[in-house]
C-alpha cells in the first residue's frame, strides 16, 4: 500500500506500507479519496507544528469510502462516502464524560499526533464516520473545517439581534462567517488579503468586509480567526460592553489583554477548540439542504502525488487558494477532479 511521508520539514517522500488489518469491533476499512490542506499541514510542512513529529503522514480533512466494516456496525455500510471526524479521544476522562471529547485530556489527531489519511486506506473507529449519499469526495473533505467554524458559533451563542466581527478570512474565519451568517444579520468580516476581501464580496454580497475594523463601531460578538497575538489583544477594544470574544485561532505567542478595558465592559472571553461529533452531521445535512455551499472554497483540486509541488507553493505564496484539495491518484479508478475533471475555480 503507497503512502505518502512528510520524511522531515519540507521533504514528501513515497513509502510502501503494510495493509491494514481488517476492521475489529466497532471499526471499519476505508479508501482516502480527498484530502484538504489546512493550516495545520502547512506548518507540519513548514516545522512550525509542535505536535507533529516525523516522519508522519498528514491529512485530517478528509473524503473516504468504506471499503469493510466489522462487527456491531451499523452507522455506515460498505460503499458509504463519509468525512472522518478525525480527533481520537480516551472516553473516560473528565472532558470526555461532561460532553467535550473536543477537549480531551489524551486527544490525538490524525495527521498530527498519529498517522494520517495521506495513504491508500486506513482502519478508523466507525463512529468517527459521517456518511451522505450526496456530497462528493472533495465537499466531504471540507466538513472537518467547517466543523471549527460551527463549533465557535455554537460556543458563542449569538442572538439574531448581535452584530458579529470576525477577523481573518482564511478557512477558519470563513468557516466561522458561514454559521454566523446563520444566526445574524449583520456580520462584518475584516481582512488585509485583496484577495480575500475580493472573495467575500463576490460570494457572500450579504456580509460587510474591510481592510481594518471600522472606526467607532463595536460588536456584540468578536471571532479572531487570525492566530495573531497582536490582533487576538486588540480584539478587546472592539467588543461592545456585555459582549463576547472568542478565539478561533490559536498562537504560540503570549496573549496580552487590557484588563481595565476587559473588566470596564465585562466582557466574555471564550475559546474554540475542535468541533463536537454532532457537528459533522448537522453541517452535512446543511451543504446537502444548499444552507451552506462549500464548492466556491475549493480554488484548485490537484493529485496527492504532486503534493511536494503543491506545498511548496502554498508556502511561498506562489499558488493563492482558499483551499486546495489533493486527490489519491494511489486508488484504481480514482479521479483527479472535483467532479472527474481537473477544476480550477477562480477566487
Amino acid at each position: 500500500m503507497r503512502s505518502l511521508c512528510l520524511r522531515q520539514p519540507g521533504l514528501f517522500e513515497f513509502q510502501e506500507d503494510p495493509e491494514p488489518q481488517p476492521p475489529g469491533d466497532n471499526e471499519a476499512l476505508v479508501a482516502v479519496h480527498a484530502i484538504g490542506i489546512c493550516g495545520t499541514d502547512l506548518s507540519g510542512y513548514l516545522g512550525k507544528m509542535p505536535f507533529i513529529q516525523y516522519p508522519r503522514l498528514l491529512g485530517h480533512e478528509l473524503g473516504v469510502e468504506v471499503l469493510q466494516i466489522g462487527r456491531d456496525v451499523s452507522n455506515v455500510r460498505v460503499g458509504d462516502r463519509c468525512s472522518i471526524e478525525p480527533y481520537s479521544n480516551c472516553g473516560s476522562c473528565g472532558p470526555c464524560i461532561n460532553g467535550k471529547p473536543n477537549c480531551c485530556e489524551q486527544l490525538k489527531v490524525l495527521g498530527v499526533h498519529v498517522n494520517g489519511g495521506m495513504t491508500e486506506r486506513l482502519v478508523v473507529p466507525a463512529h468517527k464516520l459521517h456518511p451522505s449519499r450526496q456530497l462528493t469526495f472533495p465537499e466531504l473533505a471540507l466538513v472537518e473545517t467547517l466543523a471549527i467554524g460551527c463549533h465557535a458559533v455554537h460556543r458563542a451563542q449569538i442572538s439574531d439581534v448581535e452584530n458579529v466581527l470576525i477577523l481573518g478570512a482564511g478557512p477558519i474565519g470563513l468557516a466561522t462567517l458561514e454559521f454566523a451568517r446563520l444566526h445574524s444579520k449583520d456580520v462584518t468580516v475584516v481582512e488585509l488579503s485583496e484577495d480575500r476581501r475580493k472573495f467575500i464580496a463576490k460570494h457572500y454580497p450579504d456580509v460587510q468586509v474591510a481592510s481594518l475594523p471600522p472606526v467607532g463601531s463595536s460588536f456584540s460578538t468578536v471571532f479572531d480567526a487570525t492566530g495573531n497575538a497582536q490582533s487576538m489583544s486588540s480584539s478587546v477594544s472592539l467588543a461592545a460592553f456585555g459582549g463576547k470574544i472568542v478565539f478561533v485561532g490559536i498562537t504560540t505567542a503570549p496573549v496580552i489583554l487590557d484588563d481595565p478595558l476587559f473588566h470596564r465592559r465585562e466582557l466574555t472571553l471564550l475559546a474554540s477548540r475542535n468541533a463536537l461529533p454532532t457537528d459533522f452531521p448537522y453541517i452535512i445535512k446543511l451543504i446537502e439542504s444548499g444552507q451552506i455551499r462549500v464548492e466556491q472554497w475549493i480554488s484548485q483540486v490537484e493529485n496527492l502525488e504532486d503534493a511536494q509541488e503543491i506545498f511548496a507553493r502554498i508556502s511561498s505564496g506562489s499558488l493563492q487558494a482558499v483551499k486546495v484539495v489533493l486527490m489519491n491518484s494511489f486508488l484504481a479508478g480514482a479521479t483527479t477532479g472535483f467532479w472527474g475533471n481537473k477544476t480550477k475555480i477562480d477566487l
